[in-house]
């Protein structure tokens, strides 16, 4: 089968049954899921479908095409909790200012900070604040703005104005897509704004990602490749995503 004809008949697929995943449409037809990513991105661009995470949707779908936090939560969490064990590695060993970006991830790498030293720590996250607030080791700093309820995280020109202007040695980002031709991106304008933000305060970027989000691009960029130091991925990521990923600059850790 050619891959127009691949293409068109996921666009069919994804239209009669509402919601097909990556991994389902990979098993149809007998392709690999990156190879599922590439023909959803090239759906996408012509408006078939929507992509959301882990699969795809029609394109005037009224279902939330942003998975709320509680959802992503579910998802992927023994990946979630080795890539957060794998970040530790990049917390300096001495005090030190650190940011803490909003998601699933970055909760569990606020879950075990380490506490022979004391840090800094701003974040625009209510449940990574509400994780740190009560640590004797934590100096932490809540940025104001918008709680947004899907991903309960700040966002806004309060948020965007604070950020700029902070100091941090190292930032910590979540993000909802990474390729290498979109670089990170995400579904919503104001958490696109406030993550370029954060990144731009930070000395050096690390960025938290599992391995489904590789090889996705969301509406709104927020950051090129190049602003990145670090990658953080499950064992998932294939040896073509790891190589075309490295050949930007950026380090990239399987956690």
């Amino acid at each position: 089968m050619y891959a127009e004809e691949r293409q068109q008949t996921m666009a069919e697929l994804v239209s009669q049954r509402g919601r097909v995943s990556v991994v389902e449409l990979a098993k149809a037809f007998d392709v690999t899921t990156e190879t599922v990513r590439r023909d959803l991105s090239t759906l996408e661009g012509l408006g078939l479908i929507r992509r959301v995470h882990g699969g795809a949707l029609p394109p005037d779908s009224m279902t939330l095409l942003e998975a709320r936090l509680s959802d992503r939560d579910l998802a992927n969490t023994v990946e979630k909790g080795e890539i957060a064990k794998a970040a530790l590695a990049f917390v300096p060993s001495t005090a030190a200012t650190l940011i803490l970006d909003a998601g699933s991830t970055t909760v569990r790498l606020a879950e075990i900070l380490p506490h022979d030293r004391q840090l800094t720590v701003f974040t625009h996250s209510v449940p990574v604040a509400s994780r740190l607030a009560e640590q004797s080791h934590i100096e932490l700093h809540l940025l104001p703005g918008r709680v947004r309820r899907r991903t309960l995280a700040a966002v806004g020109v309060d948020t965007v104005a604070a950020v700029q202007r902070i100091r941090a040695d190292v930032a910590f980002i979540g993000t909802n897509g990474i390729s290498a031709f979109h670089g990170l991106s995400t579904p919503d304008h104001e958490e696109a704004a406030t993550k370029s933000a954060l990144i731009a305060s930070a000395e050096r970027v690390v960025v938290l990602c599992d391995s489904t989000k590789i090889g996705v691009d969301r509406t709104m960029q927020f950051a090129k490749l190049s602003d990145v130091d670090v990658l953080i991925t499950d064992a998932q990521i294939t040896d073509a995503q790891r190589a075309e990923i490295e050949s930007t600059g950026v380090e990239v850790v399987v956690a």
